[in-house]
């Protein structure tokens, strides 16, 4: 029976960490500040944005929100991010996404300053990622990850490390990042020939595809670390990840479940972010 990897005491070891900080920057005058931009009432925006709010709370993080109705205008959604990059005293921004189909998403996001891009949704911020120069922020999930594996004691040097999917928003920065821990990364996609074999090589093995228990028994290989990104509604209505999570425990060393897992950290990940960019602000 494998372990169970779960999120929360993730979230509150990253979180504790930045509450120092976070007095530093406001006893230096400079309270760390994140914008948080809405397009319409999603229920899974409304859900994500109740738990940022808590979490920055919490570290000690300022937010201003800015609400649009689904009916908005893009130039009056491109008007609060401008005046979003205007403000200094706005250290980043959240933007929720996906807009509205009236809406040039990919226009949207460019128009995002890189320096106040918390989630990894801008060409500047991703550059950066792959560079591994440091200057930009990825998005919180693919981190997220990372700061699993570093928490749970998993050194990634040398270590095979499979990743199932190759999104902008997961697949492709995560193995990015994990290069930068010195893993040797293998990306592969629905398309992979022979993807069970692929991921029984795996000494780690990321699912992030977005498809409901698309990795069973005859992906996973025993002593495995499994993380399972994937975040479906199953044919029962269920909330479940890209992994059999009965499959995984019992095989696997360590998985994530769904929910509980990965999904925990963001937010905290996303305060890091802000507390970061608030630092470079104020020159530390």
């Amino acid at each position: 029976m494998g372990e169970i990897w779960k999120g929360a005491p993730v979230a509150q070891a990253l979180t504790e960490r930045l509450i120092p900080r976070a007095k530093a920057l406001t006893a230096q005058g400079v309270p760390p500040t994140l914008a948080i931009v809405r397009v319409g009432e999603r229920p899974e925006d409304l859900s994500y944005e109740r738990g940022a709010l808590k979490r920055c709370e919490t570290a000690g993080i300022t937010v201003k929100r800015f609400h649009l109705p689904d009916t908005a205008s893009q130039e009056e959604l491109l008007s609060v991010i401008h005046c979003i990059n205007e403000e200094q005293a706005i250290h980043g921004c959240l933007l929720f996404r996906p807009l509205p189909r009236h809406m040039d998403e990919k226009a949207v996001c460019e128009s995002l300053a890189p320096a106040k891009d918390m989630d990894g949704i801008t060409s500047g911020s991703l550059a950066s990622v792959f560079s591994g120069t440091g200057e930009g922020y990825p998005p919180c999930t693919a981190q997220a990850c990372v700061e699993m594996l570093h928490h749970y004691g998993c050194d990634l040097t040398g270590k095979r490390v499979v990743v199932v999917g190759r999104s902008l928003v997961v697949g492709r920065p995560l193995a990015m990042l994990l290069l930068h821990e010195h893993a040797t990364v293998t990306l592969c996609h629905t398309r992979t020939r022979d993807l069970p074999g692929e991921c029984r090589r795996a000494e780690v093995l990321i699912a992030a595809a977005g498809k409901a228990n698309m990795l069973g028994t005859e992906h996973l290989s025993p002593g495995q670390l499994v993380l399972d990104v994937g975040i479906n509604v199953d044919e029962h209505g269920h909330l479940v990840g890209d992994v059999s999570f009965a499959a995984a425990q019992d095989t696997a060393a360590a998985v994530t479940p769904v929910p509980g897992g990965v999904g925990a950290v963001t937010t905290s990940v996303l305060a890091a972010h802000v507390i970061l960019a608030a630092e470079r602000a104020a020159g530390r």
